[in-house]
C-alpha cells in the first residue's frame, strides 16, 4: 500500500533536489569561477586572463650565520646525568613547650573538711552546724573555735567563712542538705 505523499511537502523536496543539482553542475558549467592552484613555476588563469608568475631566485649565502661556526649545545638529551639530590629540609625551631609557673612559697592549705548543714537562731545569736567526714557534728556563732583547728568568720543565708587558728587560709563553705 502507497501512502500519499502531500502536495507542499513534495514541492519543497523537489525545490531541494533541484538547488543541490544546480550547486553540483554549477563549477562545469562555469570553469572560469573556479580558482586554479599553481605551483611556484607556473601561470595563472583568472577569468580568461593568464599571468605569468616568475620564480625568485634564492639567495642560499645568506642563510649562513655571519659569526662563523654555530656553538656546541649545552642540552645533549641523549646523555644522562645523575639526579641532583633533593633539597636540604628546612630546619625548623622545636614548638615551645609549656611550663606551669612555679608556685612560690608553701604550698596552699588543705581544704577544711567540715560540711555546712543548717543554720539556727538560739538566744538571738545565729548558729552555724557543721558535720566532719566522721559524722561528728559542731555548731558555732561567729567567732567560735570549731574542732580546735578552725575559726568561724562569718555565718551567711547559704554559705560560711572558715579558717585555720593560724591565718594560713580562709574558705568559703556552701550550705548542703544533708
Amino acid at each position: 500500500m502507497k501512502l500519499p505523499i502531500p502536495r507542499p511537502i513534495a514541492y519543497v523536496a523537489g525545490a531541494a533536489v533541484l538547488v543541490a543539482l544546480l550547486v553540483i553542475a554549477r563549477p562545469v558549467l562555469n570553469p572560469t569561477t573556479v580558482p586554479a592552484q599553481p605551483s611556484s613555476n607556473q601561470s595563472v588563469a583568472t577569468a580568461g586572463q593568464t599571468i605569468a608568475v616568475p620564480v625568485v631566485d634564492l639567495a642560499l649565502d645568506r642563510l649562513r650565520t655571519v659569526g662563523g661556526q654555530l656553538r656546541d649545545a649545552e642540552r645533549d638529551p641523549f646523555r644522562f646525568r645523575p639526579k641532583a639530590p633533593p633539597p636540604a629540609p628546612r630546619v625548623q625551631a622545636p614548638p615551645p613547650v609549656f611550663q606551669p609557673p612555679v608556685p612560690t612559697g608553701p604550698p596552699p592549705p588543705p581544704p577544711i573538711p567540715l560540711k555546712f548543714f543548717g543554720v539556727m537562731t538560739v538566744n538571738g545569736q545565729r548558729r552555724a552546724s557543721f558535720s566532719d567526714e566522721r559524722g561528728n557534728t559542731f555548731s558555732g556563732k561567729e567567732g567560735d573555735v570549731l574542732e580546735g583547728r578552725y575559726r568561724l568568720l562569718r555565718i551567711g543565708p547559704d554559705s560560711a567563712d572558715l579558717a585555720y587558728l593560724d591565718g594560713r587560709g580562709r574558705q568559703s563553705i556552701r550550705l548542703t542538705g544533708q
